[in-house]
C-alpha cells in the first residue's frame, strides 16, 4: 500500500499487508460468490481503541492517518462475537476516482477465515473506481488472494520497507 503519493497523504510508508494471510479464505468464513461478509461493517466510534490496538501488528503504521480516518468514518471492520478482530482503512484521492487500501490488518487468532477477503471485497465495492494497495513481495499468502480478488502487479518500489521492496498492485 503507497505512501507518499496522492491517494495516501501524509508522506511515510505505512501499509502493510501481513494480516491478509487469507490465502484464499481459509476454511469457514463466508466466501460465496460476491455476496458481502456478515462479519464486516463500518467502524464506529466504539471501536477507536481496538482498532488502535490492531494496529501494532503493521510493518510500518501511521497513527495519525489511522485518527483522521476514525474521524471521517473511513474503517471497516470485521467483528467476530462482538469484537474487532480486524480493519481496513481506505484513504480517497482528492483529484481522481478510486480508493488506496492504507492498512489492513486482520488479528493473528483470527486470519484464513476470509476475513481480509471480506474486507477487501468491501472496499472494492465502496470504491468509484480503482482499488490500490502495496503488499511485501515476500507475502505469498497475501499477494496470492489480492490476484484471486484480480489486483495485478504493476511497479515494484524499491527500498518502500525498512527490509526491502513493495509490490504495488492495482484493481480496476
Amino acid at each position: 500500500m503507497a505512501g507518499g503519493d496522492a491517494s495516501n497523504p501524509g508522506g511515510g510508508e505505512r501499509d502493510d499487508d501481513r494480516d491478509a494471510d487469507d490465502g484464499d479464505g481459509g476454511g469457514g468464513g463466508p466466501d460465496e460468490g460476491d455476496a458481502p461478509d456478515p462479519r464486516v461493517r463500518p467502524g464506529r466510534p466504539a471501536d477507536a481503541d481496538r482498532i488502535r490496538a490492531l494496529q501494532s501488528h503493521l510493518r510500518q503504521p501511521s497513527p495519525d492517518l489511522l485518527e483522521y480516518g476514525l474521524a471521517v468514518g473511513a474503517a471497516r471492520v470485521s467483528v467476530a462475537n462482538g469484537r474487532v478482530v480486524g480493519y481496513l482503512l481506505p484513504v480517497d484521492a482528492p483529484n481522481r476516482p478510486g480508493v488506496h487500501v492504507a492498512e489492513l490488518v486482520v488479528e493473528p487468532g483470527y486470519r484464513r477465515e476470509g476475513r481480509a477477503r471480506g474486507l477487501l471485497r468491501a472496499a472494492i465495492g465502496d470504491a468509484d473506481g480503482a482499488v490500490t494497495l502495496q503488499a511485501h513481495p515476500d507475502n505469498d499468502a497475501a499477494l496470492s488472494l489480492y490476484e484471486s480478488l484480480g489486483f495485478a502487479v504493476v511497479e515494484r518500489r524499491p527500498d518502500a520497507y525498512a527490509d526491502g521492496d513493495a509490490l504495488f498492485l492495482r484493481q480496476e
